[in-house]
């Protein structure tokens, strides 16, 4: 897994990179606070080699609790910058700092 950070100096925006190794998975997408936890809109596209892949342009100087969702299961980042403790989810959430 990793996320590639890609900071626009015309534009208060980072445009942050997804990639997920996984293979034999079906359907993969990434969600958290700059989606509203909800899949739509958010899946990763799977490349030839079995990543999954997708960028998506997210405010500078900010925080946001995500998770991957591999095949239905809640997964995080393995290089997340920092993790979480969610009450609500009952568990850490990968912690994106921009």
């Amino acid at each position: 897994m990793g996320i590639t950070k890609q900071y626009l100096k015309t534009k208060p925006v980072c445009k942050v990179t997804f990639s997920v190794p996984a293979e034999d998975a079906k359907k993969v997408a990434v969600v958290g606070d700059f989606n509203n936890w909800s899949p739509k809109g958010s899946a990763l596209k799977k490349l030839k080699n079995g990543t999954f892949k997708g960028t998506f342009d997210l405010p500078k100087e900010k925080t946001f609790e995500f998770k991957y969702i591999v095949d239905g299961s809640y997964v995080n980042e393995a290089e997340a910058d920092r993790y979480q403790w969610n009450d609500y989810a009952g568990a850490e959430n990968s912690v994106l700092e921009l």
